[in-house]
């Protein structure tokens, strides 16, 4: 008994109630039990990037950013602007908005400047500690873990922006006073936040990326001696570890060196096959280490879903990135640009003149204010493709829609490729980009700009043979309808076809030319017969050359409840077709519907491909009226036959399909 009490006091000194810890190869929690992270990286806030900021054209790391700001506010209004910037970036809302999502963890980008001067070496304030402070508030209540992450180290780590990297001063690897700043940074952070359970453990180093000597020994070095300065005062946090290259080359890296680390690495822009991350498995395997993807985005959503699903296939812990940018599609709240901060982007692009220092200072503000959760965009594509694709291989509607009604053909359903759409460039595994018009949803389809009168602003463009959307519907009454569809055209040759379920409703569509990407006609397809009930509309698009609007679906008369003269002859397509004799839910029976506009004698019959008659559904007089005809296809053998509809001058032919 003694033992065992002296192992539980051993165990609680060293890990203490509620931290993350390492066992056999994978991070577990307080009980044992493994911990897999579904984390959120929180890029931008505390370390601004150009790209994030519709900057990267002329500004790309956080001091070229801050220097363009002050040239037109001045120093005060800058820091006015970063005040207000921080504090909108992320708060309560956006941690909350995290949980509900289902984050577990959050890992921190800081700049060591909030933390410790840049001409102030081994002097350190509270700023940089008190965002961590508050976001660890914010986490509390949801037991959502923080990971801090150097993502700006003295000098810089990497001679890139993302490190606030500066040519004009030497780097953390040519520094000896930046290691020695870097390792004490660590050694204050380790010391106030060592006996805090919501601490996921400590991210040293993002994205080193230097020609070190052979074996990165300079990077081991600096990783141990940041270890150990941490182990100091704090034995209870994991320590995470980055590859060289940015986070890709862990050479010289093992065998690790502490009791309680991990190795971490970022992926983006690679085929997702298990032969893209084997190098990092076999350090897990090897070293029996945890190994944590830390870092991955910037891709479309069927990426996002299909990455996530090799992560968890390999118990693979992962962070996003990132959580937060202006007018962008690959996130998860995009911020919406004032129109005054666009005057302040088209001056610095040379487009626009020079704004006077109130107008700047206001458009800052503006912005810094849209940067509130509650101004923002949420977009729910993404967070689809990461927190339910990955295991339900289903479309859901990503807005309702009912029949009759009206369609945005860029509201198709949420899901996987092939499954809610298709698009022939759906992806960046390496190959380059995936997205033409970057607007709306972070799908393969190519979505832009629309200046058609009736709009929700953007239209599907872009168009390759092949493509298809689908779109969950609920159809209000069995009726024939019209089709009214809104195309632009600049070339003749592009073709539409529309099933519902798994039956083909119209043949092949032609569309005609309207002379320009965004001079709009309406195409109308008549006579189409849908049921009631909720059901899948597919729209398959041939030989491209045009872009779509929407879709107006109208009622033309409800089967049996209009028995008013009908305009002409009609015979629908049977559904379902093609018909499976053997199916369980229709028993082999299908519906075919025809109008008669005349009093005549008139016949429905089905002949096989040789012309030769099989079956008679009808010989008899008629007056004029809408009808329906249920017939059974269960005596057919399975192949294509005609239905023929005749009498009174008029001859209707229509191919259906038998299948077992």
């Amino acid at each position: 008994m003694k033992k065992l009490i002296l192992l539980f006091f051993i165990f609680s000194t060293l890990y203490g109630q509620g931290y993350l810890r390492t066992e056999d190869g994978q991070i577990v929690d307080e009980t044992g039990n493994n911990f897999t992270f579904k984390g959120m990286g929180l890029g931008g806030w505390l370390v601004p990037e150009g790209y994030m900021l519709k900057m990267s054209s002329f500004a790309n790391s956080p001091t070229e950013i801050k220097s363009k700001i002050i040239d037109l506010v001045g120093e005060e209004n800058s820091d006015a602007f970063f005040e207000a910037y921080r504090a909108n970036f992320i708060t309560k809302a956006d941690i909350d908005s995290m949980a509900a999502a289902g984050f577990n963890s959050v890992r921190l980008p800081m700049h060591y400047e909030l933390m410790t001067p840049r001409d102030q070496p081994f002097v350190y304030i509270e700023k940089g500690f008190a965002y961590i402070d508050s976001l660890l508030a914010w986490c509390r209540p949801h037991n959502i873990y923080v990971i801090p992450d150097l993502h700006c180290a003295p000098g810089g780590q990497n001679a890139a922006p993302i490190s606030d990297y500066d040519p004009a001063y030497p780097s953390l690897w040519e520094s000896e006073t930046n290691k020695l700043r870097t390792i004490d940074l660590w050694r204050h952070i380790a010391l106030r936040y060592k006996d805090e359970p919501l601490i996921g453990g400590y991210d040293l180093l993002n994205e080193p990326n230097w020609d070190l000597p052979p074996n990165n020994q300079p990077l081991r070095d600096l990783y141990i001696n940041i270890t150990n300065a941490i182990r100091e005062s704090d034995s209870n946090h994991i320590i995470y570890v980055e590859g060289n290259w940015y986070a890709t080359d862990m050479t010289g890296l093992t065998p690790p060196w502490d009791f309680n680390m991990a190795y971490s690495f970022h992926k983006y822009w690679s085929a997702v096959a298990q032969s893209s991350i084997a190098s990092y498995l076999s350090i897990r395997s090897n070293y029996n280490v945890p190994l944590w993807m830390s870092e991955s985005g910037e891709n479309s959503n069927a990426w996002f879903s299909e990455f996530v699903s090799l992560l968890n296939e390999n118990n693979l812990g992962w962070h996003w990135w990132t959580w937060k940018k202006l007018n962008a599609i690959a996130v998860f709240a995009s911020s919406p640009i004032a129109p005054q901060y666009q005057v302040l982007l088209n001056y610095w692009n040379d487009s626009g003149p020079r704004p006077t220092v109130d107008y700047a200072n206001t458009a800052l503000q503006l912005q810094a204010g849209n940067l509130k959760l509650q101004n923002c965009e949420l977009k729910k594509g993404v967070f689809d493709a990461i927190f339910r694709q990955p295991y339900d291989n289903t479309a859901i509607p990503f807005r309702q829609h009912d029949i009759p009604g009206r369609i945005f053909f860029t509201d198709y359903d949420m899901g996987n490729h092939n499954i809610a759409y298709h698009d022939n460039n759906y992806e960046n595994n390496g190959s380059g980009s995936y997205n033409n018009g970057w607007s709306y949803r972070n799908d393969g389809v190519d979505i832009g700009p629309c200046s058609d009168q009736i709009t929700n602003g953007f239209d599907v463009g872009w168009i390759d043979s092949g493509d298809w959307l689908k779109f969950t519907v609920n159809i209000q009454d069995s009726s024939l309808y019209e089709a009214n569809i809104r195309i632009a055209a600049n070339e003749s040759g592009g073709k539409i076809v529309l099933y519902l379920d798994d039956t083909q409703l119209t043949n092949l569509i032609d569309v005609p030319v309207t002379g320009g990407w965004q001079n709009w006609q309406t195409l109308r397809v008549e006579n189409i017969y849908l049921p009631a009930g909720k059901h899948e509309v597919i729209f398959r698009f041939y030989f491209g050359g045009f872009n779509v609007n929407f879709v107006d679906f109208n009622k033309l008369v409800g089967i049996g409840e209009d028995e008013s003269t009908p305009a002409k002859f009609y015979l629908s397509q049977n559904f379902p077709n093609p018909i499976s004799k053997n199916s369980d839910t229709t028993n082999g029976t299908t519906t075919v519907n025809y109008s008669i506009p005349k009093t005549g004698y008139y016949t429905l019959a089905i002949y096989n491909m040789l012309g030769q008659k099989v079956k008679t559904l009808f010989n008899k007089n008629y007056s004029p009226g809408n009808y329906s005809i249920d017939f059974s296809t269960t005596q057919f053998a399975s192949g294509v036959y005609l239905l023929r509809f005749s009498g009174n001058k008029i001859n209707l032919v229509r191919k259906i399909s038998v299948i077992k």
